[in-house]
């Protein structure tokens, strides 16, 4: 049995209000729940915090999963199309792959992308590793 922490409803209503977090209609809103939730993930969170981010991840997930629908079907194209959709570039992401090298020969062909880059990947991408294999 797992124990949930209380939350603090006044923290988290104090919460809530700054980051008014909404259905996501369009872009503008899209942007700004992006940059919200890169700011939270920078530090460690506290309960509250963490309910909050929560809720803004699947916002945006349900926002991503209306606008962004994967066009590709090889793990290679769904990089491709995951870094255009979200502007990540190639100096982003070389880190998780090992080197700028592997990753262009990964987004040219030339190399498959392995179980422990997928899973840098789908954690830095916030999707499913299955994406990735």
């Amino acid at each position: 049995m797992t124990v949930v922490p209380n939350i603090d409803r006044r923290k988290y209503a104090r919460l809530l209000a700054k980051a008014a977090p909404v259905v996501i209609e369009d872009e503008e809103d899209y942007e700004r729940m992006l940059a919200q939730v890169e700011k939270l993930m920078k530090k460690t969170l506290s309960v509250e915090e963490d309910k909050l981010f929560d809720l803004m991840v699947t916002l945006i997930q349900d926002y991503e999963n209306q606008h962004y629908q994967l066009k590709a079907s090889t793990p290679r194209g769904i990089l491709r199309e995951l870094m255009e959709a979200r502007s990540v570039t190639r100096g982003d992401i070389s880190d998780l792959i090992g080197s700028k090298s592997h990753l262009a020969e990964i987004l040219s062909g030339k190399r498959h992308i392995s179980k422990t880059q997928a899973k840098k990947l789908a954690t830095f991408f916030n999707v499913s590793v299955e994406l990735f294999i």
